[in-house]
């Protein structure tokens, strides 16, 4: 069991029960109800592969119940590390009948960050891929478990290893069947760890309730339902693919076509052979996808939808898009893992100029902007840093010290962007307080990358910080004082040997004598920044 302390209490559970935002209903409700009425209904697509209701039903209840007889009871761990596969589905809804905390891993974290994640929430059991793009995954884990005396199992997925429990093994268990689950609607249901301005990542704790406030807010504002499918480039791992991919579904009837890895005219295939009518992605989606529809003169007549966050979003780009997809609303919109979705983007084309200029209408929620250095509310139009609070945001972190510093007084939560207020309720997010670094949709923490450098032998001092990046939105810089030379191959090596993964080695490096300080000796991050974009030299590095 967790013991985590959350800031849930019975007065914010009367609050929004009262509301109607909490309905007390979780997707494993929902899934014993649907079973019955429409099990031959599609619900995940992926390459070849489909998975339907009763068949998903059948393997989570086998799931469930296997993990039960090996000694798991509600409250505990299960972690996953896999890419978009139709097991991540299974995974989340066994966890879900069995009143088990869902921990999704994204694919691209190695030993540093999943030591640590397997290790601060405490994980009884890990699903791996035996080997995914060429890395070897059971060998992390195996190498990982030795040190970590909670996690009793692996169990690979695709294949089979010496040592390891496979998937289809747990399958065929001869496990009595789990009828059905009826979690605690306030319990833990998802830990989700986010990368900030924090050395290590945060773990971001969700009740089903929670998550089902947005599910219900975001079908409703969309007007989504069994005839909409929904096109899923982002990792199931983000709180975006988690959302919208592996369990939309459940209360809207709408089929999820999941992508293992993006691929622009990929993405325009699966639209066509699907009829795929939405999609969430990180920016370099939507760019690329408007590139390789405008390049190839394709019509895709079924999209109404693209909601884009996770980085940067010109408004020329929402217009582009626009005018290449023609019917399809598309629009940025805001969030994180702790609040995931405070906007909504918008609902129609005739709202384009919503759509490119804000980040969506609030819904949902309640937004307060405040004057960084009093405190003082700000009204609309003003710039100011973004609190929000409502029934979808986060119960806390796993660090009740950092749950502490994330709320305020009125439990609002502070989000550490910077926004102004615009026609009633549009939200436009114009920067960041925090330091981080949002490179393609992914959060990349400058501490946790400075903390490794700092162990380099010839670097004496390291500032890292976001740079201009062409595809990507932002990319990552390095600035160095050093009583060498250092490359930008010496310091990807490096950090490949400290366990980072290669989506946070910086993509430039940049030799210094010194750095701007203020006068009580912190860098001065932001001329560094302000250079790298004077000097707007972006890279193509690939993700």
């Amino acid at each position: 069991m967790s013991g985590w302390i959350t800031r849930l209490n019975d007065a914010m559970i009367d609050n929004y029960t009262a509301s109607g935002a909490w309905r007390n209903e979780s997707i494993a409700d929902i899934a014993a109800r649907l079973v019955i009425e429409k099990p031959d209904m599609l619900a995940f697509i992926e390459g070849d592969r489909s998975l339907y209701l009763g068949n998903l039903v059948t393997k989570a209840r086998k799931i469930a119940a296997v993990l039960a007889t090996r000694g798991l009871v509600p409250g505990d761990v299960v972690s996953f590390q896999l890419p978009n596969w139709l097991e991540t589905a299974v995974i989340n809804l066994a966890c879900c009948i069995g009143g088990f905390v869902c921990n999704p891993i994204i694919p691209i974290y190695r030993e540093a960050e999943v030591g640590y994640i397997l290790r601060d929430g405490r994980a009884k059991i890990l699903f791996v891929p035996t080997s995914f793009r060429g890395f070897d995954y059971v060998n992390m884990a195996r190498a990982l478990q030795a040190g970590l005396p909670d996690l009793a199992t692996i169990v690979t997925v695709r294949g089979e290893a010496e040592g390891c429990l496979g998937y289809e093994e747990l399958l065929a268990s001869n496990a009595p069947d789990v009828a059905s689950g009826h979690p605690d609607p306030n319990a833990v249901k998802l830990l989700l760890y986010t990368s900030g301005t924090t050395s290590h990542p945060k773990g971001v704790l969700h009740s089903h309730n929670s998550l089902m406030a947005e599910l219900l807010a975001a079908r409703d504002y969309w007007g989504l339902g069994a005839s909409d499918v929904v096109l899923m480039p982002s990792p199931v791992t983000h709180i975006t693919g988690y959302l919208y991919a592996l369990e939309m579904g459940f209360v809207t009837g709408c089929a999820a076509v999941l992508m293992e890895r993006w691929d622009a005219s990929e993405a325009v295939e699966l639209i066509k052979r699907h009829g795929v009518t939405m999609s969430v992605g990180a920016t370099p989606f939507l760019r690329e996808l408007t590139d390789t529809v405008v390049s190839a003169g394709a019509l895709l007549p079924t999209m109404r939808l693209f909601i884009c966050g996770g980085a940067p979003v010109a408004p020329e780009l929402v217009r582009r898009a626009a005018q290449a997809i023609p019917g399809c609303a598309i629009s940025r919109a805001f969030g994180s893992s702790e609040a995931p979705t405070v906007t909504l983007g918008v609902r129609g084309v005739e709202e384009l100029e919503l759509g490119a200029t804000t980040d969506g209408r609030i819904v949902n929620n309640e937004v307060r902007i405040i004057d960084e250095a009093t405190g003082a509310l700000l009204g609309e139009g003003a710039e100011g840093e973004i609190l929000v609070r409502g029934p979808e945001v986060m119960l806390g972190y796993t660090d009740q010290a950092l749950t502490d510093d994330a709320f305020d007084q009125d439990g609002f939560f502070r989000t550490g962007d910077l926004g102004r207020i615009e026609f009633g309720d549009f939200l436009a997010v114009s920067g960041r307080k925090k330091d981080v670094i949002v490179r393609g949709g992914e959060n990349i923490s400058p501490q946790e990358i400075e903390d490794a450098l700092h162990r380099y032998p010839a670097i004496t001092d390291v500032a890292v910080v976001a740079m201009p990046h062409e595809r990507l939105g932002e990319g990552v810089c390095a600035y160095v004082i050093a009583d060498a030379p250092v490359s930008v191959a010496d310091i990807g090596s490096f950090l490949g040997e400290q366990g980072l993964a290669r989506q946070k080695w910086p993509e430039r490096v940049e030799m210094v004598d010194a750095f701007p300080r203020t006068a009580s000796g912190k860098v001065q991050k932001n001329i560094l920044r302000d250079r790298l974009v004077a000097q707007a030299q972006p890279t193509e590095a690939s993700l």
